[in-house]
């Protein structure tokens, strides 16, 4: 349906495959490309393999897609966690791409006051996304503490532009450092 290739009937699916339906369990991946879109359900605890759940070469790498993929996979019932790559997560939260002043979900981060960014440690955290307000063009189509951080970018040190002053006191480098338990006191110091 709308150039869509999608399961219709995800707990029976799981029932065919004997795996118990609890999507606490579980996460959603959502990739697209100029070539294709497609979303993934992924194990928490890697007990099980990925589960193809969409797949799309017919539409494009924009927000209406994205929104038709999570009405087909009825995503409102399951209320998966969702990860994606800062592109996919700009889709999700209904934000503005390209080189907007606010790009980051998480905060109001000003991306052109270029004098404040190794100095300003504590931007102001976005509370609501207001359609027409701080890069927000369209209604979000998941909630904002649903969305998991991609863990190939932080990998790859893109986070870094994100992380590179935050207060070494406060709840989000703490969560951090818990979600890094092998990183060194020394690197934690450096930031």
């Amino acid at each position: 349906r709308d150039g869509l290739c999608f399961c219709n009937d995800i707990a029976g699916l799981f029932q065919a495959i004997g795996i118990a339906c609890n999507p606490i369990e579980w996460r959603l991946f959502i990739d697209s490309s100029s070539r294709s879109l497609k979303a993934v359900l992924l194990n928490n605890g890697n007990n099980y393999p990925s589960i193809p759940m969409a797949h799309s070469v017919h539409l494009k790498e924009d927000y209406t897609s994205v929104k038709i993929l999570l009405s087909a996979l009825k995503y409102d019932d399951y209320g998966w966690e969702v990860i994606g790559d800062f592109k996919m997560v700009s889709f999700l939260m209904g934000l503005q791409g390209g080189f907007t002043k606010f790009p980051c979900f998480l905060c109001l981060w000003d991306s052109r006051d270029t004098k404040a960014h190794y100095r300003t440690k504590g931007w102001p955290q976005r509370t609501k996304f207001s359609v027409k307000k701080s890069n927000v063009k369209w209604e979000p189509l998941i909630e904002p503490h649903t969305v998991l951080m991609p863990p190939l970018h932080i990998e790859l040190g893109i986070i870094k532009q994100f992380v590179t002053a935050p207060d070494k006191e406060s709840a989000a480098f703490q969560y951090l450092k818990d979600l890094f338990p092998k990183l060194s006191e020394a690197k934690v110091r450096a930031g």
